[in-house]
């Protein structure tokens, strides 16, 4: 008689180890899930960067006001000046770096100190080889495919998990002051033979009278004039994108459709940086490098460029540049004859 109650006890002990089972699973799966600065062996977790930056208490108020004002500018501008909305596809992601360890993504931007938060990037991602000092880290290995992950090479399920949950932020520049930056770089430096030969050579071509065959052979002294027709041209853009040191911000991170929680900027680099840093709760981990470059390119730099750009051209440029300048509120430069 006692033998139906002992198959239920031990129907209902397997059950219950079934579930516990499916429990475990789940809870793992949610660990594995989080970014690894949540998790600290098996005590509570500790907030994320976003919740530190939105619970607000662990840094200055004045900061946290600053970037909050900047948010909600980008935000008005969007609803302003963005008609259409679309959905986010893996190409809009490329340019977005991935920090599993400390839910983290940074959309870099060329020319806006991307070599530097590549660097310190590599630190906290363990990319960097033990090196402890972003400086150690030389330019050209910041910049190689594979050492950063990007946001582009994950499942569409990962990549909505971390949009959400992981702090997003991007660095800018005042449009005009990144242009001459790029050009100064990629175009007046000797070194730069790869620009040269493969632009270089274009815009003699189609935009300077009579040129020089070792001009067209090398490429390698594109005037600043020059550079601006080649970007107002309209069969520049139906040939193919812009490259990416002067491709605008807005094609390159996507500001209206990429909801950025800081957006940092050139003018204010290190206190924006050492911000981020203070949000991840790395700042006792890694330094934000200072800049003391004195060939920096300057707003006064800026309008030299521009002195010599007749007022058409000036003003086609702008409007290149427009949305890079309403997003992120810059005022149209003062030097323009065209305003």
């Amino acid at each position: 008689m006692k033998k139906p109650k002992v198959n239920r006890m031990v129907l209902a002990m397997c059950l219950g180890c079934f579930i516990g089972a499916i429990v475990f699973r789940q809870n793992n799966l949610k660990q594995a899930s989080e970014p690894a600065s949540e998790r600290t062996n098996g005590q509570k977790s500790r907030r994320s960067p976003l919740q530190t930056l939105y619970d607000g208490d662990q840094v200055e108020s004045s900061v946290q006001a600053a970037h909050q004002g900047r948010r909600e500018l980008l935000e008005e501008a969007c609803r302003s000046y963005t008609r259409k909305r679309r959905v986010l596809i893996p190409e809009d992601l490329k340019h977005v770096v991935v920090d599993d360890r400390h839910g983290l993504l940074y959309c870099y931007v060329p020319k806006v100190a991307c070599t530097n938060w590549k660097r310190v990037l590599m630190v906290l991602t363990g990319a960097a080889g033990g090196r402890r000092d972003p400086l150690d880290i030389p330019a050209h290995e910041a910049h190689v495919a594979g050492n950063l992950r990007s946001l582009s090479e994950f499942s569409t399920a990962e990549i909505n998990r971390r949009l959400r949950s992981y702090l997003k932020f991007v660095f800018v520049r005042e449009p005009f002051e990144r242009l001459v930056s790029a050009y100064r770089n990629k175009f007046t430096r000797s070194y730069n033979t790869a620009f040269h030969k493969r632009y270089g050579t274009k815009i003699i071509q189609r935009h300077r009278p009579h040129p020089r065959p070792e001009a067209l052979e090398a490429g390698d002294d594109v005037s600043f004039q020059e550079f601006v027709y080649y970007l107002v041209d309209p069969a520049t853009q139906r040939e193919e994108p812009f490259n990416e040191h002067w491709e605008r911000v807005h094609s390159l991170c996507h500001p209206c459709l990429i909801h950025y929680d800081v957006v940092g900027k050139y003018e204010t680099l290190e206190p924006d940086s050492s911000y981020v840093l203070r949000l991840a709760g790395v700042e006792q981990q890694v330094a934000f490098p200072a800049s003391h470059k004195s060939t920096r390119t300057t707003g006064d730099m800026a309008a030299q460029f521009f002195h010599d750009i007749h007022p058409f051209y000036q003003k086609k440029l702008y409007n290149l540049y427009r949305m890079d300048f309403l997003l992120f509120n810059y005022s149209t430069p003062s030097y323009l004859k065209a305003r």
